[in-house]
Protein backbone atom coordinates (compact mmCIF):
# COMPACT_ATOMS: atom_id res chain seq x y z
CA UNK A 1 0.00 0.00 0.00
CA UNK A 2 2.68 2.14 0.81
CA UNK A 3 4.48 1.75 -2.17
CA UNK A 4 1.61 2.52 -4.43
CA UNK A 5 0.68 6.00 -2.97
CA UNK A 6 4.62 6.60 -3.44
CA UNK A 7 4.05 5.83 -7.09
CA UNK A 8 1.13 8.40 -6.97
CA UNK A 9 2.64 10.97 -5.22
CA UNK A 10 5.66 10.47 -8.03
CA UNK A 11 3.09 10.84 -10.94
CA UNK A 12 1.48 13.29 -9.39
CA UNK A 13 4.77 15.71 -9.10
CA UNK A 14 5.73 14.09 -12.91
CA UNK A 15 2.50 15.89 -14.16
CA UNK A 16 3.26 18.77 -12.31
CA UNK A 17 6.71 19.50 -13.65
CA UNK A 18 5.34 18.83 -17.16
CA UNK A 19 2.37 21.13 -16.84
CA UNK A 20 4.59 24.25 -16.21
CA UNK A 21 7.32 23.00 -18.13
CA UNK A 22 9.38 26.78 -19.22
CA UNK A 23 9.09 27.40 -15.06
CA UNK A 24 10.41 24.12 -14.58
CA UNK A 25 13.45 24.59 -17.04
CA UNK A 26 13.82 28.37 -16.02
CA UNK A 27 14.45 26.96 -12.60
CA UNK A 28 16.54 23.98 -13.25
CA UNK A 29 18.93 26.88 -14.90
CA UNK A 30 21.07 27.29 -12.04
CA UNK A 31 21.86 23.44 -11.67
CA UNK A 32 22.56 23.16 -15.63
CA UNK A 33 24.99 25.56 -15.28
CA UNK A 34 26.34 24.98 -11.91
CA UNK A 35 26.77 21.24 -13.10
CA UNK A 36 28.40 22.19 -16.84
CA UNK A 37 30.83 24.66 -14.80
CA UNK A 38 32.10 22.03 -12.01
CA UNK A 39 32.81 19.55 -15.20
CA UNK A 40 34.24 21.52 -17.43
CA UNK A 41 36.58 22.98 -14.75
CA UNK A 42 37.55 19.75 -13.43
CA UNK A 43 38.39 18.87 -16.91
CA UNK A 44 40.88 21.79 -17.34
CA UNK A 45 42.81 21.18 -14.17
CA UNK A 46 43.12 17.65 -14.46
CA UNK A 47 44.22 18.48 -18.40
CA UNK A 48 46.67 20.64 -16.96
CA UNK A 49 47.66 18.07 -14.61
CA UNK A 50 47.97 14.95 -17.36
CA UNK A 51 50.34 17.99 -19.16
CA UNK A 52 52.53 18.56 -16.37
CA UNK A 53 53.11 14.80 -15.68
CA UNK A 54 53.44 14.18 -19.47
CA UNK A 55 56.50 16.90 -19.18
CA UNK A 56 57.75 15.65 -15.86
CA UNK A 57 58.22 12.32 -18.21
CA UNK A 58 59.99 14.06 -20.81
CA UNK A 59 62.66 15.78 -18.44
CA UNK A 60 62.96 12.92 -16.52
CA UNK A 61 62.83 12.09 -12.54
CA UNK A 62 64.39 13.78 -10.29
CA UNK A 63 67.23 15.13 -12.48
CA UNK A 64 69.56 18.38 -12.39
CA UNK A 65 70.35 19.75 -15.93
CA UNK A 66 73.65 21.48 -16.20
CA UNK A 67 74.15 23.61 -19.44
CA UNK A 68 76.93 25.39 -20.62
CA UNK A 69 76.67 29.32 -21.46
CA UNK A 70 78.27 31.09 -24.33
CA UNK A 71 77.76 34.85 -24.69
CA UNK A 72 79.11 38.03 -25.06
CA UNK A 73 80.66 39.89 -21.86
CA UNK A 74 80.47 43.78 -21.36
CA UNK A 75 83.40 45.75 -21.15
CA UNK A 76 84.68 49.10 -20.46
CA UNK A 77 86.77 50.06 -23.41
CA UNK A 78 88.25 53.27 -21.02
CA UNK A 79 89.95 51.59 -18.32
CA UNK A 80 93.78 51.30 -18.91
CA UNK A 81 95.27 48.18 -19.72
CA UNK A 82 97.28 48.77 -16.82
CA UNK A 83 94.53 48.43 -14.40
CA UNK A 84 92.69 45.79 -15.88
CA UNK A 85 92.38 42.53 -13.66
CA UNK A 86 93.46 39.59 -15.70
CA UNK A 87 90.63 37.28 -16.75
CA UNK A 88 90.66 33.61 -15.94
CA UNK A 89 89.62 30.72 -18.29
CA UNK A 90 87.40 28.20 -18.04
CA UNK A 91 88.31 24.65 -20.02
CA UNK A 92 83.76 24.72 -20.06
CA UNK A 93 81.60 22.40 -19.49
CA UNK A 94 83.94 17.91 -20.33
CA UNK A 95 83.08 14.73 -19.37
CA UNK A 96 85.74 15.86 -17.06
CA UNK A 97 83.17 17.18 -14.91
CA UNK A 98 80.80 14.45 -15.92
CA UNK A 99 83.74 12.00 -14.17
CA UNK A 100 83.98 14.48 -11.02
CA UNK A 101 80.47 14.71 -10.37
CA UNK A 102 80.48 11.13 -10.47
CA UNK A 103 83.05 10.34 -7.96
CA UNK A 104 82.56 13.27 -5.75
CA UNK A 105 79.23 13.75 -4.82
CA UNK A 106 76.75 10.81 -3.18
CA UNK A 107 73.64 10.19 -4.03
CA UNK A 108 74.00 10.75 -7.59
CA UNK A 109 72.24 7.55 -9.24
CA UNK A 110 73.33 8.27 -12.95
CA UNK A 111 74.84 11.22 -15.39
CA UNK A 112 74.07 11.46 -18.72
CA UNK A 113 76.73 13.87 -21.22
CA UNK A 114 75.21 14.85 -24.59
CA UNK A 115 77.13 16.74 -27.34
CA UNK A 116 74.36 18.08 -29.67
CA UNK A 117 75.19 18.92 -33.25
CA UNK A 118 73.13 20.24 -36.51
CA UNK A 119 73.72 18.82 -39.44
CA UNK A 120 71.90 16.78 -42.25
CA UNK A 121 70.86 13.38 -43.36
CA UNK A 122 70.87 12.01 -47.08
CA UNK A 123 69.26 9.26 -48.12
CA UNK A 124 67.76 8.44 -51.57
CA UNK A 125 68.30 11.61 -53.15
CA UNK A 126 66.56 13.08 -50.09
CA UNK A 127 68.55 15.97 -47.56
CA UNK A 128 66.78 16.99 -44.54
CA UNK A 129 67.99 19.06 -41.60
CA UNK A 130 68.30 16.98 -38.69
CA UNK A 131 70.04 16.99 -35.09
CA UNK A 132 72.80 13.93 -34.30
CA UNK A 133 73.07 14.02 -30.71
CA UNK A 134 75.86 12.03 -29.03
CA UNK A 135 75.03 9.92 -25.93
CA UNK A 136 75.38 7.30 -23.78
CA UNK A 137 73.08 4.53 -22.87
CA UNK A 138 72.05 6.42 -19.54
CA UNK A 139 70.27 8.67 -21.82
CA UNK A 140 67.62 6.72 -22.48
CA UNK A 141 67.30 5.17 -19.22
CA UNK A 142 67.00 8.85 -17.34
CA UNK A 143 64.46 10.08 -20.04
CA UNK A 144 62.20 6.64 -20.23
CA UNK A 145 63.02 6.01 -23.63
CA UNK A 146 62.35 2.58 -24.87
CA UNK A 147 63.59 0.63 -28.17
CA UNK A 148 60.85 -0.07 -31.10
CA UNK A 149 63.01 -2.39 -32.66
CA UNK A 150 67.08 -2.89 -32.66
CA UNK A 151 69.35 -2.81 -30.20
CA UNK A 152 71.71 -0.46 -27.60
CA UNK A 153 74.50 0.63 -28.13
CA UNK A 154 77.10 -2.01 -26.59
CA UNK A 155 80.30 -1.52 -24.85
CA UNK A 156 82.83 -1.96 -28.38
CA UNK A 157 80.80 0.85 -30.22
CA UNK A 158 80.85 3.12 -27.43
CA UNK A 159 84.64 2.82 -26.37
CA UNK A 160 85.64 2.79 -30.18
CA UNK A 161 83.00 5.19 -31.26
CA UNK A 162 81.93 3.01 -34.08
CA UNK A 163 79.60 4.40 -36.70
CA UNK A 164 76.51 3.28 -35.71
CA UNK A 165 72.91 5.46 -34.36
CA UNK A 166 69.94 4.92 -33.42
CA UNK A 167 66.92 6.62 -35.03
CA UNK A 168 63.44 8.42 -33.96
CA UNK A 169 60.06 7.26 -35.09
CA UNK A 170 60.37 10.02 -37.48
CA UNK A 171 63.22 9.09 -39.14
CA UNK A 172 62.34 5.78 -39.84
CA UNK A 173 59.12 7.10 -41.56
CA UNK A 174 61.14 9.65 -43.52
CA UNK A 175 63.74 8.00 -44.76
CA UNK A 176 62.47 4.41 -44.01
CA UNK A 177 58.90 4.54 -45.27
CA UNK A 178 58.88 0.71 -46.46
CA UNK A 179 61.30 -1.07 -45.60
CA UNK A 180 63.19 -2.21 -41.96
CA UNK A 181 66.08 0.38 -41.46
CA UNK A 182 67.79 -1.83 -38.97
CA UNK A 183 71.46 -2.60 -40.64
CA UNK A 184 70.68 0.25 -43.55
CA UNK A 185 73.27 3.41 -44.06
CA UNK A 186 72.03 6.94 -43.14
CA UNK A 187 74.13 9.38 -44.33
CA UNK A 188 74.73 11.77 -41.23
CA UNK A 189 76.63 14.96 -42.20
CA UNK A 190 80.14 13.68 -43.72
CA UNK A 191 79.98 10.64 -42.45
CA UNK A 192 77.61 7.27 -43.07
CA UNK A 193 76.08 5.69 -39.99
CA UNK A 194 74.58 2.21 -39.71
CA UNK A 195 71.08 1.71 -38.07
CA UNK A 196 71.29 -0.10 -35.16
CA UNK A 197 68.01 0.35 -33.22
CA UNK A 198 64.32 2.71 -33.83
CA UNK A 199 63.21 4.45 -30.87
CA UNK A 200 59.43 4.23 -29.98
CA UNK A 201 57.41 7.38 -30.85
CA UNK A 202 57.45 9.86 -28.03
CA UNK A 203 54.50 12.09 -28.52
CA UNK A 204 55.27 15.34 -27.51
CA UNK A 205 52.61 18.48 -27.40
CA UNK A 206 53.16 22.19 -28.69
CA UNK A 207 53.39 23.75 -25.57
CA UNK A 208 55.84 21.27 -23.48
CA UNK A 209 58.16 22.28 -26.66
CA UNK A 210 57.75 25.93 -26.02
CA UNK A 211 57.68 25.31 -22.12
CA UNK A 212 60.64 23.12 -21.91
CA UNK A 213 62.34 23.99 -24.49
CA UNK A 214 62.78 20.29 -25.66
CA UNK A 215 62.95 19.44 -29.49
CA UNK A 216 60.91 16.70 -31.22
CA UNK A 217 63.08 13.30 -30.34
CA UNK A 218 61.49 11.66 -33.06
CA UNK A 219 63.20 13.81 -35.74
CA UNK A 220 66.58 13.22 -34.03
CA UNK A 221 69.16 10.30 -34.57
CA UNK A 222 71.49 9.35 -31.50
CA UNK A 223 74.79 8.19 -31.35
CA UNK A 224 77.69 6.85 -29.16
CA UNK A 225 79.86 10.45 -27.41
CA UNK A 226 82.98 9.07 -28.73
CA UNK A 227 81.46 8.66 -32.20
CA UNK A 228 80.66 12.66 -32.09
CA UNK A 229 83.60 13.69 -30.42
CA UNK A 230 85.69 11.43 -33.11
CA UNK A 231 83.96 11.76 -36.02
CA UNK A 232 82.56 14.85 -36.20
CA UNK A 233 84.00 17.34 -33.72
CA UNK A 234 85.61 17.96 -29.78
CA UNK A 235 85.32 21.37 -29.42
CA UNK A 236 87.84 20.05 -26.08
CA UNK A 237 90.69 19.91 -28.79
CA UNK A 238 91.47 23.45 -28.90
CA UNK A 239 93.35 24.93 -32.02
CA UNK A 240 96.40 27.81 -32.10
CA UNK A 241 93.52 29.63 -34.04
CA UNK A 242 91.38 29.45 -30.54
CA UNK A 243 94.16 29.67 -28.28
CA UNK A 244 94.98 33.01 -29.77
CA UNK A 245 91.08 34.12 -29.81
CA UNK A 246 90.94 33.22 -26.19
CA UNK A 247 93.89 35.53 -25.53
CA UNK A 248 91.31 38.08 -27.11
CA UNK A 249 88.25 37.03 -24.78
CA UNK A 250 87.25 37.71 -22.35
CA UNK A 251 85.63 36.08 -18.88
CA UNK A 252 87.00 32.28 -19.94
CA UNK A 253 85.14 32.94 -23.37
CA UNK A 254 86.37 32.47 -27.10
CA UNK A 255 86.23 35.50 -29.10
CA UNK A 256 86.61 35.63 -33.01
CA UNK A 257 87.22 38.77 -34.86
CA UNK A 258 88.60 41.98 -33.89
CA UNK A 259 92.18 43.54 -34.24
CA UNK A 260 93.28 43.34 -30.89
CA UNK A 261 92.87 47.01 -30.55
CA UNK A 262 90.44 49.43 -28.08
CA UNK A 263 89.49 52.04 -30.71
CA UNK A 264 85.88 52.23 -31.77
CA UNK A 265 86.71 50.66 -35.25
CA UNK A 266 87.57 47.35 -33.23
CA UNK A 267 85.01 44.92 -35.10
CA UNK A 268 82.71 43.06 -32.84
CA UNK A 269 83.77 40.45 -31.48
CA UNK A 270 81.61 36.57 -32.05
CA UNK A 271 81.43 33.80 -29.31
CA UNK A 272 82.56 30.64 -30.19
CA UNK A 273 81.29 27.73 -28.15
CA UNK A 274 84.14 26.08 -26.38
CA UNK A 275 82.21 23.62 -24.48
CA UNK A 276 82.75 19.94 -25.05
CA UNK A 277 79.38 19.26 -24.04
CA UNK A 278 75.91 20.49 -24.74
CA UNK A 279 73.84 19.45 -21.64
CA UNK A 280 74.94 17.33 -18.36
CA UNK A 281 71.62 15.58 -16.68
CA UNK A 282 72.22 14.32 -13.71
CA UNK A 283 69.99 11.53 -11.69
CA UNK A 284 69.97 12.53 -8.11
CA UNK A 285 68.22 8.83 -6.54
CA UNK A 286 65.97 10.95 -3.91
CA UNK A 287 63.86 14.11 -4.57
CA UNK A 288 64.77 15.83 -1.39
CA UNK A 289 68.59 16.06 -2.37
CA UNK A 290 67.84 17.64 -5.59
CA UNK A 291 68.75 21.17 -4.17
CA UNK A 292 71.52 20.23 -1.88
CA UNK A 293 72.82 18.30 -4.76
CA UNK A 294 72.56 21.23 -6.95
CA UNK A 295 74.21 23.34 -4.59
CA UNK A 296 77.24 20.82 -4.26
CA UNK A 297 77.71 20.44 -8.05
CA UNK A 298 77.49 24.71 -8.16
CA UNK A 299 80.28 24.87 -5.57
CA UNK A 300 82.59 21.68 -7.38
CA UNK A 301 82.15 23.73 -10.79
CA UNK A 302 83.08 27.08 -9.40
CA UNK A 303 86.36 25.37 -8.51
CA UNK A 304 86.98 23.53 -12.08
CA UNK A 305 85.89 26.22 -13.96
CA UNK A 306 88.56 28.84 -11.96
CA UNK A 307 85.35 30.73 -10.96
CA UNK A 308 83.95 31.52 -14.16
CA UNK A 309 80.02 30.82 -14.41
CA UNK A 310 79.65 29.60 -17.82
CA UNK A 311 76.97 27.06 -16.88
CA UNK A 312 73.37 27.53 -15.37
CA UNK A 313 71.88 24.98 -13.49
CA UNK A 314 68.03 24.32 -13.22
CA UNK A 315 65.38 21.52 -11.88
CA UNK A 316 62.82 20.80 -13.84
CA UNK A 317 61.22 18.54 -11.98
CA UNK A 318 60.93 20.96 -9.05
CA UNK A 319 59.80 23.62 -10.94
CA UNK A 320 57.12 21.78 -12.62
CA UNK A 321 56.21 20.30 -9.28
CA UNK A 322 55.69 24.31 -8.16
CA UNK A 323 53.45 24.62 -11.70
CA UNK A 324 51.65 21.83 -10.08
CA UNK A 325 50.54 23.29 -6.69
CA UNK A 326 49.86 26.24 -8.75
CA UNK A 327 47.22 24.61 -11.15
CA UNK A 328 45.68 22.87 -8.39
CA UNK A 329 45.10 25.83 -6.46
CA UNK A 330 43.67 27.59 -9.45
CA UNK A 331 41.23 24.50 -10.10
CA UNK A 332 39.74 24.75 -6.67
CA UNK A 333 38.97 28.26 -6.44
CA UNK A 334 37.53 27.41 -10.24
CA UNK A 335 35.46 24.20 -8.71
CA UNK A 336 34.62 26.55 -5.50
CA UNK A 337 32.94 28.98 -7.85
CA UNK A 338 30.91 26.07 -9.52
CA UNK A 339 29.86 24.74 -7.00
CA UNK A 340 28.19 28.60 -5.27
CA UNK A 341 26.92 28.36 -9.01
CA UNK A 342 25.00 24.79 -7.67
CA UNK A 343 24.05 26.49 -4.25
CA UNK A 344 22.34 29.46 -5.73
CA UNK A 345 21.00 26.82 -8.29
CA UNK A 346 19.53 25.05 -5.16
CA UNK A 347 18.06 28.48 -3.99
CA UNK A 348 16.20 29.05 -6.97
CA UNK A 349 15.02 25.78 -6.54
CA UNK A 350 13.47 26.58 -3.05
CA UNK A 351 12.16 29.95 -4.09
CA UNK A 352 10.07 28.34 -7.19
CA UNK A 353 8.90 25.41 -5.14
CA UNK A 354 7.58 28.11 -1.93
CA UNK A 355 6.25 30.00 -5.01
CA UNK A 356 4.51 27.06 -6.30
CA UNK A 357 3.35 26.04 -2.91
CA UNK A 358 1.79 29.66 -2.24
CA UNK A 359 -0.49 29.27 -5.98
CA UNK A 360 -1.39 25.46 -5.21
CA UNK A 361 -2.99 26.19 -2.02
CA UNK A 362 -6.16 24.89 -2.89
CA UNK A 363 -4.91 21.63 -4.32
CA UNK A 364 -3.11 20.97 -1.59
CA UNK A 365 -6.36 21.83 0.83
CA UNK A 366 -8.66 19.53 -1.87
CA UNK A 367 -5.99 16.54 -1.41
CA UNK A 368 -5.59 16.83 2.21
CA UNK A 369 -9.43 16.68 2.63
CA UNK A 370 -10.16 13.44 0.50
CA UNK A 371 -7.88 11.91 2.57
CA UNK A 372 -3.94 12.67 1.81
CA UNK A 373 -1.78 12.58 4.57
CA UNK A 374 1.16 14.73 5.43
CA UNK A 375 3.93 12.28 3.98
CA UNK A 376 2.30 12.31 1.04
CA UNK A 377 2.23 16.14 -0.08
CA UNK A 378 5.96 15.95 1.51
CA UNK A 379 6.35 13.11 -1.27
CA UNK A 380 4.70 15.34 -4.18
CA UNK A 381 6.70 18.06 -3.52
CA UNK A 382 10.32 16.66 -3.03
CA UNK A 383 9.65 14.48 -6.10
CA UNK A 384 9.50 18.18 -8.16
CA UNK A 385 12.07 19.19 -6.53
CA UNK A 386 14.35 16.12 -6.94
CA UNK A 387 13.14 16.01 -10.55
CA UNK A 388 14.01 19.52 -11.36
CA UNK A 389 17.63 19.17 -9.86
CA UNK A 390 18.37 15.46 -11.68
CA UNK A 391 17.08 16.52 -14.89
CA UNK A 392 19.06 19.63 -14.75
CA UNK A 393 21.89 17.38 -13.27
CA UNK A 394 21.74 15.36 -16.67
CA UNK A 395 21.52 18.13 -18.99
CA UNK A 396 24.51 19.92 -17.28
CA UNK A 397 26.73 16.71 -17.47
CA UNK A 398 25.89 17.29 -21.77
CA UNK A 399 26.41 20.68 -21.40
CA UNK A 400 30.00 20.14 -19.60
CA UNK A 401 31.41 17.65 -21.53
CA UNK A 402 30.59 19.86 -24.81
CA UNK A 403 32.11 22.81 -23.04
CA UNK A 404 35.15 20.70 -22.48
CA UNK A 405 35.40 19.61 -25.69
CA UNK A 406 35.03 23.24 -26.89
CA UNK A 407 37.74 24.50 -24.79
CA UNK A 408 40.16 21.86 -26.03
CA UNK A 409 39.17 22.04 -29.73
CA UNK A 410 39.08 25.73 -29.97
CA UNK A 411 41.44 27.48 -26.83
CA UNK A 412 43.89 24.36 -27.72
CA UNK A 413 43.88 24.11 -23.74
CA UNK A 414 44.16 19.90 -22.92
CA UNK A 415 41.30 19.24 -21.17
CA UNK A 416 40.64 15.27 -19.59
CA UNK A 417 36.93 14.98 -18.15
CA UNK A 418 36.53 11.86 -15.75
CA UNK A 419 33.99 10.05 -14.43
CA UNK A 420 34.76 11.26 -11.03
CA UNK A 421 33.60 14.74 -11.79
CA UNK A 422 30.69 13.77 -13.78
CA UNK A 423 29.99 11.83 -10.30
CA UNK A 424 30.29 14.54 -8.02
CA UNK A 425 28.56 17.44 -9.67
CA UNK A 426 25.54 14.96 -10.49
CA UNK A 427 25.73 13.93 -6.64
CA UNK A 428 25.75 17.56 -5.58
CA UNK A 429 22.95 18.59 -7.35
CA UNK A 430 20.68 15.48 -6.28
CA UNK A 431 21.82 16.29 -2.98
CA UNK A 432 20.87 20.32 -3.69
CA UNK A 433 17.29 19.17 -4.74
CA UNK A 434 16.86 17.04 -1.87
CA UNK A 435 17.76 19.78 0.55
CA UNK A 436 16.24 22.57 -0.63
CA UNK A 437 12.93 21.07 -1.37
CA UNK A 438 12.59 19.96 1.65
CA UNK A 439 11.33 23.37 3.12
CA UNK A 440 8.68 24.16 0.60
CA UNK A 441 7.68 20.32 1.35
CA UNK A 442 7.28 21.01 4.67
CA UNK A 443 5.10 24.57 4.31
CA UNK A 444 2.57 22.85 1.87
CA UNK A 445 2.34 19.82 3.95
CA UNK A 446 1.49 21.98 6.72
CA UNK A 447 -1.12 24.07 5.37
CA UNK A 448 -4.76 23.76 6.95
CA UNK A 449 -7.74 21.88 4.47
CA UNK A 450 -10.08 24.20 5.52
CA UNK A 451 -8.61 27.48 5.18
CA UNK A 452 -6.78 26.18 1.80
CA UNK A 453 -9.90 25.45 0.24
CA UNK A 454 -11.27 29.17 1.51
CA UNK A 455 -7.78 30.52 0.17
CA UNK A 456 -8.25 32.96 -3.18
Amino acid sequence: MDKERVLANLLIAIDAVFANRVRSILTALGIIFGVAAVIAMLAIGNGAQQEILEQIKLVGVNNIIIEPVVEQTEENLQEEDEGKEKKKFSPGLTLEDKESILKTIPGVETISPEVLLETYIIKNGIRRSAKLVGVEPSYFDIFNFTLAEGKMFNDVQLDKGEAVCIIGKSIKAKFFPSENPIGKMLKCGPNWLKVIGVLDERYISESSISKLGIRDYNMDVYTPLQTVLVRYKNRAMLTEEMIQGANRGSSGMIFFGGNGGSGEDEAPKQAVNYHQLDRLVVQVAQTEKLNPTADVIVRMLERKHNEVVDYEIEIPELLLKQQQRTNDIFSYVLGAIAGISLIVGGIGIMNIMLASVLERIKEIGLRLSIGAKKTDIINQFMFESMMISISGGFIGIVLGIIMATAVSRFADIPTVISFGSILISFGVATAIGLIFGIAPARKAALQDPITSLRYE
